[in-house]
């Protein structure tokens, strides 16, 4: 496990902010063959995103939900999140590929599924948990005495986002 930060920590990013949920539904466990293979593509991908410092990918963190596994990624744009799965060199290309071969062959087995969000403001508190989220993605700063509150730290929250749609 992770080294927790103890105290009360929030997140400082300036510029464009994409937050991208993807994960895979397994509808039918006993159809290992057809969602195990997926499953492995992911750490592919992340491991060239994470050693591409110029790919986008701020962070990401993985999660086990009640359907299956998923990742929340933080992105640095829109259009890097984009480029990347459209790219015919990248690890998504071929793997998008063989989800879909098997997804054909049982398509009552597994899914796969994402979100997109371009984020206006964000606002975010960890008290005394391991680096995660968006102080692990952005900056991770203590919370200043002008932060106290929710309400203070999403007006101080303002991205790229806002900028650009001001």
């Amino acid at each position: 496990m992770s080294r927790v930060v103890v105290g009360r920590i929030t997140h400082r990013h300036e510029g464009e902010l994409v937050v991208f949920h993807i994960g895979m539904t397994i509808n039918q466990w006993w159809r290992v063959d057809k969602w195990l293979p997926i499953f492995g593509d992911m750490p592919r991908m992340l491991q060239e995103l994470m050693s591409d410092p110029e790919s986008g990918l701020l962070g990401s963190h993985f999660l086990l939900g009640s359907s299956g596994p998923y990742l929340v990624q933080y992105w640095s744009s829109i259009d890097k999140l984009y480029a990347y799965a459209s790219a015919p060199a990248s690890a998504h290309r071929p793997a998008w590929s063989r989800f879909n071969k098997r997804a054909r062959s049982a398509p009552k087995a597994v899914g796969v599924w994402h979100e997109t969000f371009l984020v206006d403001r964000a606002e975010s508190i960890y008290v005394s948990t391991p680096s995660m989220g968006l102080p692990a993605a952005t900056e991770a700063v203590p919370v200043g005495s002008r932060q106290q509150h929710a309400r203070q730290r999403f007006a101080d929250g303002r991205t790229g986002a806002s900028e650009a749609s001001a």
